[in-house]
Parts: structure tokens; sequence; C-alpha cells
């Protein structure tokens, strides 16, 4: 069986100990059920957990594919939609329609 790496500082020297796992370098300890819900949280770049139907507003110029046009830095986006994948946002923009966003190039509000 292999063991997962650590969560915090991604070390490989994982050791278990009981039902928990230990990283022998940062300390951290956590077990199977931690690392199935950090899975499963969508984090903006601040680290603030998004939801369904949040508000966030783009720190970032992000160009678009194919055109020339680009989302600029303060564009607020309204109820967004959590989905799977690199760009793990689904929304829909002014001016631009339906995209897909990735949460690290965006901050709640």
């Amino acid at each position: 069986m292999s063991l997962p790496n650590c969560p915090q500082c991604q070390s490989e020297y994982v050791y278990e100990d009981g039902n928990l796992f230990i990283c022998p370098e940062c300390a951290t300890e956590f077990s199977v059920d931690d690392l199935n819900e950090q899975e499963d949280v969508v984090k903006d770049v601040n680290g603030n957990t998004l939801s369904d139907g949040d508000t966030v507003t783009v720190i970032k110029d992000l160009k678009i594919k194919g055109t020339s046009n680009a989302v600029k830095v303060g564009t607020k986006v309204k109820n967004i939609r959590l989905c799977e994948g690199n760009h793990n946002i689904d929304c829909k923009i002014a001016d631009f329609g339906a995209m897909k966003l990735k949460s690290e190039f965006v901050r709640k509000v």
C-alpha cells in the first residue's frame, strides 16, 4: 500500500500511526478522511473557501483563448458554480459569456 504525501509540505516520508498519518518533516497529523475533505474544497487566492453562488473578483488580466480580448483585473463575477477539473469555476461574465476560470485567479468578495 502506498502512503499519501503530506498535505501541508508534500513530503513523501509520511508514516502511519494507528489510523493517523504523520509527517516527520512538518509534524502534521492527518487521516484519510481529512484528505478526502481537502480534495473537495475549492479555495480562492487568499485561502477562502468558495461555494456555489458566491461572487468573486478577478485578480489578474486573463487572456481569452482564440481572441484578442481579456478579462480585466477587478471584473466581478456573480453566481459562480464549482465543477471538477483544472478550471474549477463555471460562470458567466458580462460581455464575454459563459466560461471557466481557475480558482487561483479569483478573490472572494
